[in-house]
């Protein structure tokens, strides 16, 4: 069960975090993947584990919020099965303490960078006969998180535009769903206490992760593993969907 051999992903923003774990799961899977990253040094650290998992990965210095740089390179892979539309930036703030460069920079991420994907990827998957893409969303999305405005609203977007293009090219065989995780036990997270905490990250961390109910902050694999399902055959009557992954953070936070 969930075999991709024969296939080709795409995962941007691969070089840690979800990202990574998305694509070394579906490298583990059979999927050649190309990991789209904007750091050179972290697209190499992926297709490095993945290499030594026998496994097969390409690295591609590329900027998702650059257009024709992301045409590019999906041109050069070709044939595409499958797009992880994983890159993106936080951002902490209100709307009157967000600055008009933070919020502009926050949208040209993570929604034009994602637009863009969805722009090239789409006459790919044609000529493939169909395909998967999944849009990394948030609970952000869904509920009110404090100071992340610009965040929540760029998710906002991500959700808006997996229901628009699993709408569009159903007929094309083409399915589209989101996954808006809670927080996840990434890097970021710990550079975030380290900065923000210094003197209190153990504390920080176990308040971060009771604010779900589960108890616990999710850890990338977990993530990926739903993304796994979502972009295999055995998801095949799947499409326009948003998945919350956030330990009952959406329906039992009461």
């Amino acid at each position: 069960m969930f075999s991709l051999q024969n296939k080709t992903a795409v995962v941007t923003g691969a070089g840690s975090g979800i990202g990574r774990a998305i694509a070394v799961l579906l490298a583990k899977q059979g999927a050649i993947v190309h990991i789209l990253e904007i750091s050179r040094e972290q697209a190499d650290g992926t297709v490095s584990e993945i290499l030594q998992n026998n496994d097969e990965a390409v690295a591609h210095v590329c900027d998702v919020s650059n257009q024709q740089a992301v045409l590019n390179v999906f041109k050069a892979i070709g044939s595409i099965n499958i797009l992880v539309n994983n890159a993106g930036i936080a951002h902490i703030g209100k709307a009157d303490t967000t600055p008009e460069d933070d919020f502009d920079r926050v949208m040209r991420i993570n929604v034009k960078g994602v637009y863009n994907c969805l722009f090239a990827v789409i006459p790919q998957l044609r000529l493939a006969g169909g395909g998967v893409i999944i849009n990394m969303a948030s609970i952000a999305a869904l509920v009110g998180i404090p100071d992340r405005f610009a965040y929540s609203t760029a998710k906002g977007a991500v959700k808006a535009m997996t229901m628009s293009v699993a709408k569009d090219y159903i007929a094309e065989n083409i399915r589209c769903n989101s996954i808006s995780p809670a927080r996840v036990h990434t890097p970021f997270v710990d550079g975030f206490l380290l900065k923000n905490y210094p003197d209190s990250i153990d504390e920080m961390f176990q308040k971060l992760s009771k604010t779900q109910p589960i108890g616990r902050m999710a850890e990338p694999e977990e993530i990926a593993s739903l993304a796994l399902y979502l972009c295999s055959d055995e998801a095949a009557f799947i499409t326009g969907v948003d998945y919350p992954i956030d330990g009952g953070f959406t329906t039992l936070n009461n």
